[in-house]
């Protein structure tokens, strides 16, 4: 019998609680401030493939994102010349990024957790961060509660439909003076918790 973890219902307490807990996280935080400084001090455009290639493999190697042709995957975003998009949050640009052709002969791979980093490091106010976390800990929550629209866990794949569900969360437990990345540093801490990995 598979039980469901005990999560607290989340409330601005909660949220808070984490994000202090987030702080207090030496590793990670002091990732997120390389990735801060390596995508917005150092190399804010998408305009010259070595650029990409640094954001790409240090997003790749802190991650664990399993991208096994980085060149590739940093080719690929410079033809999509991106910036202009990054800056009008296009969230069509996500699943853009992420479908990517890799290997001889080339075969389509989708790469969309990393798609949804290499969009939310450039702009963490626009963009969400997808990963098995997150998806445990929404698709909890809409079990828990007849509030939430309904979705699929193949929903969550499609860029807008996870962004949607993301702000949905937020009204209904009324977090909305929490931004994208606050959200996404509470909800990666529960699914870490409560639906850890077993590797």
């Amino acid at each position: 019998m598979n039980l469901q973890p005990n999560i607290p219902k989340p409330s601005r307490n909660e949220v808070e609680k984490y994000l202090l807990r987030w702080r207090q996280l030496e590793k990670y935080y002091n990732q997120e401030r390389a990735l801060n400084k390596l995508f917005v001090d150092l190399c804010p455009k998408n305009d010259n493939i070595e650029d990409i290639l640094l954001k790409c493999s240090t997003l790749n190697d802190f991650y664990s994102t399993n991208i096994f042709d980085i060149n590739a995957v940093a080719n690929h975003i410079l033809s999509l010349e991106i910036d202009e998009r990054l800056e009008k949050g296009d969230l069509s640009l996500v699943e853009d990024i992420a479908e990517v052709k890799v290997g001889d002969p080339p075969k389509e791979h989708n790469f969309y957790s990393f798609a949804t980093k290499y969009c939310s490091h450039h702009k963490p106010r626009l963009y969400s961060i997808y990963d098995y976390y997150v998806e445990k800990v929404l698709i909890h929550f809409k079990n828990e509660t007849m509030q939430l629209h309904n979705f699929t866990q193949a929903d969550l794949k499609h860029y807008p439909t996870f962004i949607m569900v993301i702000h949905d969360f937020q009204k209904c437990y009324n977090l909305e003076s929490y931004n994208l990345k606050q959200m996404d540093e509470y909800l990666w801490q529960l699914g870490k918790e409560y639906y850890p990995r077993k590797y």
